[in-house]
């Protein structure tokens, strides 16, 4: 959803003079961003696995209330617009990792809850890319709003997630 809100911050920074290509190359960017980051947090997890298993649904919990958390409060952070041409390659390989930050968190936990790292990663990245292709056109019709309302709607999801694996740890019925 941070990618989502970006391409369409982007989308109204450039109004109806966005092109497809610039688009395309936006999507593209963010949705490789949010494939790698999380293969890589998997990584990591698959590493750590060990130590961390007794405890394992409290950090998934944890990472998952923290990243939802933290689109929550972005959620409320008033109207935001991109400052220059968010298309140049620089400007776009800074916005795609300082979007997918939080998807190395994600990653970890997929490790954690044992799910299938390539299936997820391809799915993380063809949705991303999906999503954040029109929401660049949509950027100058549906201003700000539509973008904080997805990033609220995002976050609580991921909260809701870790609190079910919380719930159903403790509760046995994992």
């Amino acid at each position: 959803m941070d990618a989502v809100a970006v391409s369409v911050s982007a989308g109204m920074g450039r109004g109806n003079r966005a092109t497809w290509g610039e688009a395309f190359r936006m999507s593209a960017v963010f949705g490789l961003y949010q494939a790698v980051m999380p293969a890589i947090g998997f990584g990591a997890g698959a590493i750590f696995k060990d130590a961390i298993e007794a405890y394992d649904h409290w950090v998934a919990f944890g990472l998952l209330a923290l990243v939802g958390g933290h689109m929550i409060v972005e959620s409320f952070g008033g109207d935001e617009k991109l400052e220059g041409n968010p298309f140049g390659w620089k400007r776009l390989l800074l916005l795609g990792f300082a979007t997918s930050i939080d998807a190395l968190a994600v990653g970890l936990t997929l490790s954690i809850i044992e799910l299938p790292v390539a299936l997820s990663v391809v799915v993380i990245g063809l949705v991303t890319f999906a999503l954040c292709l029109p929401a660049v056109h949509m950027g100058a019709r549906l201003g700000t709003r539509l973008a904080h309302r997805a990033e609220l709607a995002g976050g609580l999801v991921l909260v809701a997630i870790g609190a079910n694996i919380l719930y159903q740890h403790l509760s046995g019925a994992a």
